[in-house]
């Protein structure tokens, strides 16, 4: 058993002691039993910053992802009892992919990604929409996407959420701010060749994705340490609910499973963890903290009732343990630092 000394050592030894533990709780447990819908880890190396999810709606257990930044035109689909990608689609006909940060399946069965980020937070003037069927067959293939043009009737922003309505097909981006954002309505319909401008229509969380209910009556918007679902009406958002959001490295996406009993929570990083939270009552229930992460290590803590850091309106005790990862790391680095010099 090794022994830690007492004083300034002590403490710093103690405190990356208490990291780590924390670290180490935060990974989840990889269903092994075959079933679709569990947590699992995306094994693609290619996959290293999966910024957006989505469920299949052709394809049982299987979910979109994509890469962060500029990695190209490609969209992976991941069967979840594995975490093998099943097939590589590339989108022809939509430029050059900038700041890819969203993916979302409408009624159409059309999917959406988002290459909507502004890491300079509203230097480019438009951001851009792509579309394309979701394949009926998966294997690798080259699809011709549509391009929509994507303006702010209230100036240029930094956004990394974007969804689809389940039943309208109407287009929702929230923005990204750590001081809170917007939640912008498009047009009820897209046009290609046409600037789209999307509108201000509610106040917002610190964002970094968000997904409708298959029903569309609930919308769910997560950050980097928490989550809360929203009532969705008339294209409005009422009463919200915490949801008990797993921590993540790079907490970056989530989506419903396609049959709405949980959501799925996604993050950046080789072979990243995707994490089940239930839904008390297929997310219908009155609970004040909504779902229950699966597996022995998803939750690495639940944030849902505590709300986001960064200055959410839903409460910032969620920051707390967030808070004590980052000093933790910190430490962790101090003492590499150390150990090297």
């Amino acid at each position: 058993m090794r022994l830690y000394p007492t004083g300034p050592a002590g403490i710093r030894a103690a405190a990356l002691a208490a990291a780590l533990l924390l670290l180490a709780g935060a990974g989840p447990a990889v269903a092994d039993d075959g079933r679709p819908d569990r947590d699992f880890t995306i094994e693609d190396p290619r996959v290293t910053e999966s910024s957006g999810l989505a469920a299949s709606r052709a394809h049982p257990g299987v979910y979109w992802t994509h890469n962060d930044s500029d990695d190209g035109p490609y969209v992976f689909a991941v069967d979840s009892r594995t975490g093998k990608t099943l097939a590589t689609i590339t989108m022809r006909g939509v430029g050059e992919p900038r700041d890819v940060e969203a993916i979302s399946i409408g009624p159409d069965g059309d999917i959406y990604v988002g290459d909507i980020g502004d890491n300079l937070d509203g230097t480019w003037s438009h951001v851009w929409i792509y579309r394309f069927p979701e394949p009926k067959q998966l294997r690798d293939a080259t699809v011709d996407a549509v391009q929509y043009d994507v303006k702010y009737a209230d100036g240029a922003r930094n956004a990394e959420a974007l969804m689809v309505h389940p039943k309208t097909g109407r287009v929702y981006i929230a923005s990204k701010n750590e001081d809170g954002g917007g939640l912008y309505e498009g047009p009820a319909k897209l046009t290609a060749g046409a600037v789209n401008t999307f509108r201000r229509v509610d106040e917002v969380p610190w964002v970094t994705d968000g997904a409708f209910s298959p029903d569309g009556k609930r919308l769910v918007l997560r950050s980097y340490f928490s989550a809360r679902e929203y009532a969705f009406e008339n294209g409005r958002l009422g009463e919200d609910r915490s949801v008990a959001a797993p921590f993540q490295r790079q907490a970056e996406s989530v989506t419903y499973t396609a049959d709405g009993s949980a959501l799925m929570f996604g993050s950046e990083g080789a072979r990243s963890d995707v994490v089940r939270v239930e839904v008390a009552g297929g997310g219908s229930g009155g609970d004040q903290d909504r779902g229950k992460p699966s597996g022995s290590g998803g939750a690495g803590g639940e944030a849902g009732d505590q709300g986001d850091g960064g200055g959410e309106d839903g409460g910032k005790g969620g920051a707390g343990l967030g808070a004590a990862i980052v000093v933790g790391a910190g430490v962790l680095w101090f003492a590499l630092r150390r150990k090297r010099g």
